[in-house]
């Protein structure tokens, strides 16, 4: 008896030396806030009062403060950088009206002046001196006034005109634990780490706001109507230059701000920040809620009238989040819980103590889904305080956990299915669990990133992904290994231990064990490895589709058949059938296979393609191979007898392709080197005479040829300043072609910008020049011009009539070469033709909307403008038929993504002018206007350019 007693003592001892770690401390921050809100002016006018209480084991010599206000002072931030990375240049391109800051800094520190310090990299971080050292288990007094100018909302905090957003505004000391410091400046992307404390804030601001704010009112004040107050009248100018397409000013419905103030007092103990809203319009809803326990909080929405449908039943929605979280996890602690909805730069919605804000939404469904999720918040990030920029995964992941427990729970109120009713047919392709869809694609791609990656070195696809989804799914797999009540006992006891705390990985862990009494370095290791987690192996079947689909990838190899439809001036109209096993996640082995029926030259034309992949490491390089042909009509004769022949091409093109791997998840560029060999087959037109009965013979020989290709492609996708460059090597029969091509894109800050395309190319016989060698190789000498169809030697672009001098296909060029709009096609040396060398500059800048009149149309068209410079090696030679530079300008219109544009030269050297008056008498101006298709240069990244895969 007294051997059991003994073993549990020391088990006992044991235990509690798990949980206890009487080594754990935290600091405390109580503030005092008094603020003012000026609605005209769009700012803040503040006073804080901070007790920092040190209850580390150390001495300390300074404070780091946040002051994320200055994240919006200009272009130089972390968070105008991370945004440019996202795809954003909103902020970018902003006006100063539309940018934050906070000033009027004064420290004091139990009452002496304390100077800060500018942060070495970030400017909305600061180094507050101390005047005396803080011993440890002391207490420093800091106080300081702050004046916040707030900038538009861009992310999370701000103003929509007078609309008010208030969050991250004041000045904040960063966290100091037990692995020091943790400054960090404001991100988008990349949430939060604060330390615990009580705050009493005061706000004043024009007396028919509604305020919503973390915890409770205590007390409101209303001054008398007609008391002045300070703000300043906000003066409009007009612009000296108006836009010559006046926009139609929408009516002014906004409500008045009050003359007179009220003042409210909020306070709140036990939370590490405070964010409040304010509007003229909010509709607001209140009810209390029972916990099990028997204590009564109280619940608030606040919303506007647009969304009062899809918001009135919110307060339920709340409720129902509260009780079953607290079932989950343990009681909520909190007297209040209040959710308003806020425009915030991004969809979703974004959590802060007692109080969530909620962007607009299109559904109830979609608003149970998010409020659900961000009061969750207050578990997960709120009261298990989580460095939520280094370890992302334990609030946003850990949340989606419990956001699949709830529906998978059937806790929902709104039924899943309402969104899915009205689902097209189209919409049905699509995957049914769009987060599952996006992590397999990342996974099969090699471009994920480990659960254990901080907010700010995840890419955005990675972060909304693996922080989120598959976090979530590694709950649920150790959910599976324990069982779900040992699963749920480890999260009630680090609920349990760890509120009101910082805990960290390994504190989840040493609990989880403990009270598993399991070893699970294995399950943890996996947070820090990349690809997706172990599961049951899946055999997939065949299944045949109509059209495409993303949904059930995982659990089907499809193939898809689709109706095939193409047309030229010589095939006519084809019809045919599309055979193909393109979906994502992408097969290693993929076809398509496009037989048409031609209705024209009633002959069987189409193409296909096999190829096959495989990635090599794990940073996304990877290998394929393919083999693809074609074969289609590419020119039409008619003999003196009314014979019509229409002469067929064909090619076959192995290809071999290496992409480079990208290091850095957040490198947005792009490398690759690829092999082609072009096999091709070509009829052509002979006349030869018979002497003997001195007749004329016709007949449509084929010659082969074939053409190597060497190309090495770099490009760099980001929002700001886009490039790419290609080096291109082609080797044929007796030449070489070797062609620089490279495009800047220059961003304007208003709206489109320039794009530069630089070429040079140069043209090199292999043995000896003779005119014969000329002939044969015209098609592959550099043009000045866009090339016409004739002149596409690997026909990878789509023409109309390749071989058309006349009529509208004659028209048709290809972005290739010198790439110039004009065209001398009836010339037998085209002007800037040549087989030496050839250099060219394009410009095409996009004309504002303001002056452009096409935006007159129901249907707006994008209208930009050219210019074409360039020079070649004649035009160096002595009595040159043109100068040493050729020009042409004018005007182009861009349809379905740049994938159709319409060139219309105004402007051109005079060696064309000569050209076109003695060629073209009449109709000039619209036989002169050119086009291109570029059905090949369609990209998904267009439509969609965050995607990753």
């Amino acid at each position: 008896m007294k051997k059991t007693i003994l073993l549990m003592v020391l088990f006992s001892f044991c235990f509690s030396a798990i949980f206890c770690q009487t080594n754990y401390w935290q600091q405390q921050v109580n503030y005092t806030i008094d603020v003012t809100l000026n609605d005209t002016a769009h700012t803040l006018d503040g006073y804080v009062k901070m007790d920092y209480s040190n209850n580390s084991p150390d001495t300390l010599f300074f404070i780091w403060i946040h002051a994320w206000p200055n994240a919006y002072k200009n272009d130089r931030t972390a968070f105008s950088d991370q945004l440019l990375h996202n795809g954003r240049t909103d902020f970018y391109f902003s006006n100063e009206d539309k940018r934050g800051y906070i000033n009027r800094l004064d420290f004091k520190v139990n009452g002496q002046l304390a100077p800060l310090q500018d942060h070495p990299e970030h400017q909305d971080i600061f180094k507050l001196l101390l005047p005396q050292p803080l011993t440890p288990h002391s207490t420093a007094k800091i106080e300081t006034p702050f004046h916040v100018k707030l900038p538009y909302n861009f992310s999370r905090g701000g103003h929509v005109g007078q609309t008010y957003q208030i969050t991250q505004w004041y000045p904040k000391p960063a966290v100091y634990d037990r692995k020091g410091w943790h400054t960090m400046p404001y991100l988008d992307q990349g949430e939060f780490y604060s330390e615990f404390g009580n705050y009493e804030v005061q706000i004043t601001l024009p007396a028919n706001y509604v305020v919503a704010a973390t915890g409770e009112l205590v007390s409101e004040t209303t001054s008398p109507v007609g008391l002045k107050t300070k703000f300043v009248q906000q003066v409009i100018t007009t612009p000296k230059h108006p836009p010559f397409l006046k926009k139609k000013k929408a009516p002014d419905n906004s409500i008045l701000s009050a003359t007179n103030t009220k003042t409210l007092v909020y306070k709140q103990a036990n939370v590490h920040d405070f964010a409040w809203f304010a509007d003229k319009s909010f509709i607001v809803k209140k009810d209390s809620l029972q916990l099990p326990s028997g204590r009564v909080i109280q619940v608030a929405t606040y919303y506007q009238p647009g969304q009062a449908d899809i918001w009135k039943n919110s307060l339920q929605y709340i409720k129902q989040a509260v009780i079953t979280r607290s079932s989950f996890l343990g009681e909520y602690p909190y007297s209040t819980v209040t959710a308003v909805e806020a425009e915030m730069g991004f969809d979703g919605g974004m959590e802060y103590p007692t109080i969530t804000s909620i962007s607009p939404v299109k559904s109830s469904a979609a608003l149970e889904s998010v409020l659900e999720h961000e009061v969750g918040h207050n578990w997960n990030y709120g009261i298990l305080a989580t460095n939520e920029r280094m370890h992302p995964w334990m609030d946003e992941g850990i949340n989606t956990y419990y956001d699949n427990r709830y529906y998978s729970a059937g806790k929902n109120i709104v039924p899943q299915n309402e969104d899915a009713r009205n689902r097209r047919y189209l919409e049905s392709k699509m995957p049914a669990d769009h987060d599952q869809f996006i992590a397999a694609n990342l996974y099969d791609s090699k471009k994920d990133q480990p659960i254990e990656t901080e907010s700010q070195n995840f890419n955005e696809p990675n972060y909304n992904t693996i922080a989120y989804y598959k976090t979530g799914k590694w709950m649920e797999m150790l959910e599976e290994h324990l069982g779900r009540a040992i699963f749920d006992s480890c999260m009630h006891t680090y609920y349990q231990r760890w509120q009101f705390k910082h805990p960290y990985p390994e504190d989840l862990q040493k609990v989880f064990e403990a009270v598993s009494g399991k070893d699970l370095e294995a399950d943890f290791n996996l947070l820090n490895k990349k690809g997706q987690l172990p599961q049951k192996a899946v055999k997939r079947d065949i299944k045949f589709t109509s059209l495409f689909s993303f949904n059930n990838t995982d659990k089907h190899h499809y193939i898809f058949v689709a109706p095939a439809i193409g047309a030229n001036i010589y095939d006519k109209l084809m019809m045919g059938i599309l055979i193909h096993n393109y979906t994502l996640p992408a097969e290693k082995f993929q076809f398509f296979l496009a037989p048409m029926y031609a209705t024209g030259s009633r002959q069987l034309n189409g193409l296909g393609r096999i190829s096959y992949h495989w990635y090599n490491g794990s940073n996304g390089a990877n290998t394929a191979i393919s083999f693809s042909g074609e074969t289609f009509s590419n020119d039409s004769f008619t003999d003196s007898a009314g014979n019509k022949k229409t002469f067929r091409f064909s090619k076959l093109v192995p290809s071999v392709k290496y992409t480079f791997g990208r290091k850095n998840a957040l490198n947005t560029t792009i490398k690759f080197i690829q092999w082609k060999t072009f096999i091709i087959k070509e009829q052509g037109l002979l006349f030869t005479k018979d002497t003997v009965h001195q007749q004329n013979i016709i007949t449509y020989p084929t010659a082969s040829r074939y053409l190597n290709q060497l190309r090495f492609v770099l490009a760099n996708s980001r929002v700001l300043y886009p490039y790419n460059t290609e080096l291109l090597t082609e080797q044929g029969e007796g030449f070489l072609r070797l062609a620089f091509t490279g495009n800047y894109y220059f961003n304007y800050a208003k709206e489109g910008g320039l794009n530069l395309r630089l070429f040079a190319g140069k043209f090199i016989y292999l043995g000896d020049k003779t005119y014969l060698k000329q002939f044969e190789t015209d098609a592959y000498h550099l043009n000045m011009s866009g090339p016409k169809g004739y002149e596409d030697y690997t026909y990878s672009n789509y023409f109309a009539g390749r071989h058309e001098f006349n009529g509208w296909a004659s028209q048709q060029i290809m972005n290739r070469d010198g790439f110039f709009k004009v065209r001398t096609d009836l010339l037998s040396s085209k002007v800037g033709k040549t087989d030496n060398w050839l250099m060219a500059a394009n410009f095409t800048t996009d004309i504002p909307k303001a002056i452009n009149i096409l935006q007159l149309l129901p249907v707006k068209i994008p209208l930009k403008a050219f210019v074409d410079v360039g020079t070649y090696a004649e035009s160096w030679q002595k009595n040159a038929a043109t100068g040493r530079f050729i020009y042409d300008a004018g005007l182009q219109l861009s349809f379905f993504k740049d994938v159709v544009q319409v060139y219309v030269p105004l402007l051109y050297s005079k060696v064309y002018r000569d050209y076109f008056k003695s060629t073209i008498p009449e109709k000039r101006f619209l036989k002169n206007i050119s086009f291109s298709i570029d059905i090949q240069n369609f990209s998904l990244k267009k439509v969609v350019p965050q995607i990753a895969f």
